[in-house]
């Protein structure tokens, strides 16, 4: 596959150095450069002759921080993410539980927040604009199959009423 569809505005020579980068999830620039990539690529294929879904499922949630960080609403981020959950059942075995569950307080916040989303008479999509993160994290994050950070569940807590939470 050409990157150059992808990188054209690099020279020869960071064309050649990208092509190494994107096969190096190591790589200081991989993240950089998979964002650049997958912001112009809709097509897993091509994706998937540069580096293997293994990988990009392990490097996953780095490239989706950084695109987070760099662009808070992306289609884009949203289709690579469906690409990735469905990943996840083939490559996604973690710490010995079978495929396709979440750990059991994962699920636990996921139903408390749901319930408390489901009170408040809120769509997933309204709580989603409220605290400016999409829609399908928010989702995700009900099904207990996001590993969400503690500054985010404080802040869904807080636009929820959510005064305690017991795991």
């Amino acid at each position: 596959m050409k990157i150059a569809k992808y990188f054209w505005d690099l020279n020869p020579k960071a064309l050649k150095e990208t092509r190494q980068i994107l096969a190096d999830p190591r790589h200081p620039k991989f993240v950089v450069r998979m964002v650049s990539f997958l912001s112009r690529c809709d097509k897993p294929r091509e994706l998937f002759s540069l580096l293997t879904k293994k990988k990009f499922v392990a490097a996953w949630p780095d490239i989706k921080k950084y695109w987070f960080r760099v662009d808070k609403s992306s289609d884009f981020r949203d289709w690579w993410q469906s690409i990735y959950e469905g990943l996840l059942e083939e490559y996604g075995r973690k710490q010995n539980r079978p495929v396709g569950t979440a750990p059991v307080q994962f699920l636990r916040v996921g139903k408390m927040i749901k319930e408390a989303r489901l009170r408040r008479r809120l769509s997933q999509r309204e709580l989603s604009v409220m605290l400016g993160i999409s829609q399908p994290d928010i989702s995700n994050i009900e099904k207990g199959n996001n590993n969400i950070t503690l500054e985010r569940l404080t802040l869904i807590c807080k636009a929820l009423g959510i005064k305690k939470i017991e795991v």
